[in-house]
């Protein structure tokens, strides 16, 4: 019998040249999928330590200007000399000192200590924007199928309270991004009367003690803007950490995306407030079901045992636990240990004050959120009263003093006061974004700390105190 064995034909030239592209092929085949064409996670690249970082952006600070006295002249002839080329000078402005300043701070010798400005082209970073670039990074609070009511609820709170985290951080953020400018302006101001006050000594119309007060304000507003470019500096980084964003060159880009300044308060709330407790009761689905439980518990004990217990609980109260002279620190004894050994009714009289105590601790965190959110609301609605009586002002002064009836001096006073009414409008506008956080977050199942808000914007103010 013939066998016969299948041989392959033979490789003709035109066939030759596949060989090596079989190979390829081949060895491409064998590898593992991802290791054909994948993008770097951005997790391993962050925290590999080889990754290349831009080192970290130093605060330009304002150079200190010399506290020494401009020299004056030794004989009457150079002071009138002095006397003459500052009245030419000033004579070839408008509106005098204020615009020759102006104009010289327009060309300056000296860099700008002011942070840049947003690009034209670059979006903005709202608190919407920011939520759904953060979530990216948190698996841990994304609901799916299948979850059970406890565990939709403990993501939800989780979720609620990561969210107050990130608005928290974004309106710090925004806030010392806008006082950073704020305080910019107080410097130039303060700069504008040290040097109009050095000029006044040059030419013999002041005394050194009153140039001395310019220079102390101005070394006081460089004060202040030193403290809040370390704010903007500090919010920045904590907005950043909170995003997931890790290279140092788009953390500095961060700033830049923010919005300029934070939205107006509503002019009324929504909530009004006898429905406040109600509403903060039903936002929490597992103290409705602690109440289902402990009304299951009580159910299943008699009235009886239940008063039994607390004629025991009153007895108790009423009675020493120590002989006088002793410690008071010692608990309460139970005398019944019948009482004590009913685990039906342990469980219920447990249940029952457990629930009582969230009850209890859910309504009062309800009545002083809703008050902390009230007073932010409403001292955020008189700062920005004072504010547009205080921008009257300050143009009111700009006319009279376009009208020569009133000094560079009360113009340079009026700009500063309208700067610091405008501070602490943005300051109490911020407080009552962060009281609003913590409102919703307390709607949304989440627990709050109404305190927080207050207490952080005391710092600021003292803060804000140093710089004035």
């Amino acid at each position: 019998m013939t066998v016969f064995r299948w041989q392959p034909p033979p490789l003709s030239p035109s066939t030759e040249g596949w060989r090596p592209a079989f190979a390829v092929l081949a060895l491409a085949l064998s590898l593992p999928l991802p290791a054909l064409a994948q993008t770097p996670s951005a997790a391993l690249v962050a925290s590999d330590p080889a990754t290349p970082s831009t080192p970290p952006a130093l605060m330009a600070l304002p150079a200190p200007e010399p506290a020494a006295a401009p020299e004056r002249p030794t004989d009457i002839e150079a002071a009138r000399a002095i006397w003459q080329r500052a009245n030419q000078r000033v004579a070839e402005f408008p509106r005098g000192h204020i615009d020759l300043l102006r104009w010289e701070a327009q060309n300056p010798a000296r860099p700008s200590g002011g942070a840049g400005e947003t690009a034209a082209n670059t979006p903005a970073l709202d608190m919407a924007g920011a939520l759904r670039q953060s979530l990216r990074h948190r698996p841990g609070l994304f609901t799916h199928a299948g979850m059970n009511d406890l565990e939709r609820v403990t993501v939800q709170r989780a979720y609620a309270e990561h969210v107050r985290a990130l608005q928290r951080a974004w309106i710090d953020a925004v806030s010392a991004r806008q006082r950073l400018r704020l305080m910019g302006e107080s410097l130039e101001a303060a700069a504008t009367g040290a040097e109009l006050g050095r000029r006044m000594v040059q030419a013999g119309n002041w005394s050194q003690a009153r140039l001395l007060r310019e220079q102390l304000t101005e070394a006081q507003a460089q004060q202040a803007w030193t403290r809040a470019a370390q704010a903007q500096q500090a919010t920045t980084e904590q907005l950043a950490r909170l995003l997931g964003v890790w290279d140092a060159q788009a953390v500095a880009q961060l700033t830049q995306r923010l919005p300029a300044q934070l939205p107006e308060p509503p002019a009324q709330l929504s909530t009004g407030a006898a429905e406040v407790e109600a509403t903060v009761l039903r936002s929490q689905p597992l103290l409705a079901q602690q109440r289902l439980r402990a009304q299951r518990s009580l159910v299943a004990v008699s009235p009886e045992r239940l008063t039994a217990w607390s004629q025991a609980v009153d007895e108790a109260l009423k009675t020493p636990a120590t002989p006088a002279g002793a410690a008071p620190w010692l608990a309460p004894q139970i005398g019944d240990l019948r009482l004590v050994r009913d685990h039906s009714l342990e469980a219920a009289v447990e249940a029952e004050s457990a629930l009582l105590m969230a009850a209890a601790e859910r309504r009062s965190m309800a009545r002083e959120a809703w008050r902390q959110l009230h007073a932010q609301h409403t001292g955020a609605l008189q700062t920005q009263h004072a504010l547009r009586l205080q921008t009257a002002q300050e143009q009111e002064t700009l006319l009279r003093y376009n009208g020569m009836l009133q000094s560079s001096w009360d113009l340079l006073a009026s700009a500063g006061e309208r700067l610091g009414a405008l501070d602490a409008a943005m300051m109490a506008r911020r407080d009552f974004w962060l009281a609003q956080a913590n409102w919703d977050a307390l709607l949304a199942g989440a627990d709050v700390d109404p305190a927080s808000p207050g207490a952080s914007s005391d710092n600021n103010k003292r803060a804000a105190a140093g710089g004035h």
